[in-house]
């Protein structure tokens, strides 16, 4: 049973940058697309807002239109880790964080398979 944990949420400025961070136990992430998805406060019953996905060779990444230019994916898959780097946050970036994988290179949540825990991310204005 693989096991996602995020890591490295928390409350900074607006402006400031954070890295975000999945890692996987109990298989390996290599063969698998990942991706982050983000639910807003007091969102809990919409649909997780897509962020960021990567396929499973690093090589293709897209973004939200929202991040663009601000978040970048990327991973390492001999550490079977995934990471959000996210720059020039805003007030609005304010969200639970949720890595996700599967073997769909996708935007929709439901297609994922593999879910962590989620790592609160707070902005402040």
């Amino acid at each position: 049973q693989v096991q996602l944990v995020e890591s490295g949420g928390g409350l900074v400025q607006a402006g400031a940058s954070l890295r975000v961070s999945c890692v996987a136990s109990g298989r390996t992430l290599r063969r698998y697309n990942m991706a982050w998805f983000r639910q807003a406060p007091g969102a809990p019953g919409k649909e997780r807002e897509f962020v960021a996905r990567i396929s499973a060779s690093g090589v293709i990444t897209s973004y939200a239109d929202s991040v663009k230019g601000r978040f970048t994916i990327s991973r390492d898959n001999a550490e079977d880790t995934v990471y959000l780097q996210m720059n020039n946050l805003k007030p609005e970036d304010t969200a639970v964080y949720y890595c996700a994988g599967g073997s769909v290179y996708a935007i929709t949540p439901q297609l994922y398979t593999m879910w962590g825990q989620g790592t609160q991310v707070t902005v402040s204005s």
